[in-house]
């Protein structure tokens, strides 16, 4: 009964019976946006990003086999050999525990692999170490900015060439720069470390953002390539019908993106207790929210507000507008929406689709 009816509101929404005016309130999500833009912003200047050992180098131990996984042992006994570096201690699992210092010396990583072990009563053997050198966290620091700027110029050039319209192409990097902003932000609102995994989290919502955004402005595209061609709907209005009809997929991929996401953050991560996992799960859990809420109301209405302020175009809608006034005494929605199939000349938005006919049965041995 649920499908149907998800069914039903799908093809309404596609052939314009059901319509949200997504783009006529984007004032609206523009306030939203910038509400959750503000926010991100704040969390970043005020608690920062927490880098892990592989940015800003250190030690990192590994005891396998512990009983107790309470973390002020292994804090007592980091602080008692090097007073300066504050610890940061880590549960993976049910019975190991991951340690993380600043720079040490030989010496150094020698006695607190001693004090560990002697802490949780466990083997010197079942403390592994390793050094991570600043030198490579700040590499992978370099390559993860040179790998965004690439991804911004290609995304940039390849949307240019592909609808021939520079503004969808700005409205699809606004909508990226969004993304990115507010799943960063919010990321340093949660405290985690920010790992190599979590950078290619970033890296892979983009990704999944951007193939969002092009479906949904390919339809605009159809929908308004002979938008001046006739005199009954708006640019905006046509554009509307776009995101419309493309709403049910957005939410599906989004939906059936995030379930395997949410089981990976939820039970690895929380239950399960695979630490490693985690950081990428949760950039990729709220990079795709952001993500779907960025295509469909941030993306488009940008492309519609920038196109607006062509001369061609806001003459048209001024046109249709003073028309729709002087008709029936109101500038807003016509009493008949957009909708696919609707005669309107020099456009054309598709046809809905209709069930199939069955041919009636007839009688053996009688010609039609």
């Amino acid at each position: 009964m649920a499908a149907s009816r998800m069914s039903q509101w799908g093809n309404d929404l596609y052939t314009g019976k059901r319509s949200y005016a997504i783009v006529g309130h984007r004032r609206r999500w523009y306030y939203v946006s910038a509400a959750l833009l503000t926010l991100s912003v704040l969390l970043l200047v005020v608690r920062g990003l927490n880098p892990s050992i592989d940015f800003s180098g250190g030690a990192e131990f590994t005891l396998s086999g512990v009983s107790d996984t309470s973390q002020q042992p292994a804090v007592d006994a980091i602080t008692a050999i090097a007073p300066d570096s504050v610890p940061r201690v880590a549960v993976i699992g049910t019975s190991t525990l991951q340690v993380q210092t600043g720079t040490l010396d030989d010496a150094q990583v020698r006695q607190a692999a001693d004090a560990l072990a002697a802490a949780y009563s466990i083997p010197v053997a079942d403390v592994s170490s390793s050094f991570v050198g600043p030198n490579w966290g700040s590499d992978v620091t370099g390559k993860a900015l040179r790998g965004l700027i690439v991804f911004l110029v290609l995304v940039t050039l390849v949307m240019t060439v592909y609808f021939r319209a520079w503004r969808m192409a700005v409205a699809a990097l606004v909508a990226l720069l969004h993304d990115l902003v507010i799943t960063v932000g919010l990321y340093a609102g949660v405290g985690w470390e920010v790992s190599p995994a979590t950078v290619i989290g970033f890296l892979t919502i983009l990704g999944y953002s951007i193939y969002d955004t092009v479906v949904v402005f390919d339809k605009v595209r159809e929908n308004t390539a002979k938008t001046l061609e006739q005199k009954r709907y708006t640019h905006a209005e046509m554009a509307n019908l776009a995101v419309n009809q493309t709403l049910v997929r957005s939410i599906n991929t989004s939906v059936v993106a995030l379930l395997p996401v949410s089981g990976i953050l939820f039970i690895g991560a929380f239950l399960l207790g695979a630490g490693t996992l985690r950081d990428i799960a949760l950039a990729l859990f709220i990079g795709m929210i952001v993500g779907t809420f960025s295509s469909i109301f941030i993306a488009t209405p940008v492309a519609v507000t920038l196109r607006e302020r062509e001369p061609a175009i806001k003459a048209h809608t001024e046109m249709v507008l003073a028309a729709r006034q002087a008709a029936t005494g109101s500038t807003g929605m016509p009493l008949e929406p957009v909708r696919v199939g609707a005669s309107v000349p020099g456009v054309h938005l598709g046809t809905a689709a209709q069930p199939k006919r069955r041919k009636p049965n007839r009688p053996a041995g009688r010609k039609p």
